[in-house]
């Protein structure tokens, strides 16, 4: 529905269910260990590249996200694009020697009051044919209505306000570094010039440069890990995140992690992550095997 903050735009409905090309990706030890890195990840396995942090699953995917997104919305919206939301499904963790082939289709969009989205889903296979991982990336764009909408919605993963009145599971406080996004961006792949460019991030209504929401999802996964698995990066089922505001270089974060379920082996907490007094991440989500 179009209202003063939005203005109506056509999507191509056509671009629905069409695959990308296929992504091929080399998983090397040094790049596994450089993304850890970058990510400030105290998980030794992580640092010497032996597996792959969680988050890291985005890498051999990242290329793909956008095309896809824009097969449906129309080219000269990319400027308008955020990360909304992202969901990973984990069938099995990244190893160095793997050969991935990536590939991304659009699923659905509608229109919000601020904005609208398009989901896309990504799966990551090997070039044997075992199934990786699954992800589902919701990209929102600002101040525009793609209308009623039309095909599929991510899965969900809302966080139960009633959470907040027990006991947490795990309380995690981390720091993002001056220099964070500096090294984050080619550890992940990710050039975008808000991440790196002060001018260019001010131009585009942000108070400054901003950390990567994937580097700050990946900072809340290490914290799952660590807390909550024991470093067993073999046990984290599924990881999901709505990015609810930027975080700034050199900000304090909190993440609040609280016991939402359990059921087939597994235990899922709910989470969410503050700085400065302000939720940054709103329903996480983090689904653990039970040992």
């Amino acid at each position: 529905m179009t209202t003063p903050k939005t203005n109506a735009v056509e999507f191509d409905t056509s671009g629905l269910d069409v695959w990308t090309d296929p992504e091929h990706f080399e998983v090397t030890a040094e790049r596994i260990a450089e993304y850890a890195a970058a990510t400030n990840d105290p998980i030794e396995r992580h640092l010497k590249g032996e597996i792959a942090p969680p988050v890291f699953a985005v890498v051999p995917v990242f290329m793909s996200m956008a095309p896809a997104a824009l097969s449906v919305a129309p080219v000269e919206l990319l400027m308008k694009l955020v990360h909304g939301e992202q969901d990973f499904l984990f069938h099995r963790p990244i190893y160095p020697g793997d050969h991935l082939v990536a590939r991304a289709k659009p699923i659905g969009f509608e229109g919000r009051d601020n904005g609208s989205t398009v989901v896309i889903y990504v799966e990551t296979k090997t070039d044997k044919g075992e199934l990786v991982n699954e992800q589902w990336m919701t990209a929102f764009f600002r101040k525009v209505d793609a209308g009623p909408g039309l095909g599929e919605k991510a899965p969900e993963h809302r966080f139960d306000d009633a959470l907040r009145a027990g006991s947490p599971a795990a309380v995690v406080n981390q720091h993002i570094d001056e220099d964070q996004t500096f090294r984050y961006s080619p550890a992940s792949g990710d050039p975008m010039p808000i991440h790196l460019d002060e001018e260019i991030a001010r131009m585009s209504g942000l108070p400054g440069i901003i950390n990567h929401g994937l580097c700050t999802m990946a900072f809340t996964s290490w914290g799952a890990l660590t807390e909550l698995a024991g470093g067993e990066t073999e046990r984290l089922r599924r990881l999901a995140v709505r990015f609810a505001k930027p975080v700034l270089p050199t900000q304090d974060i909190e993440t609040v992690f609280y016991k939402s379920g359990s059921a087939d082996g597994a235990t899922s907490y709910s989470y969410e992550t503050s700085a400065v007094g302000d939720l940054v991440i709103k329903d996480g989500l983090a689904v653990i095997a039970d040992k």
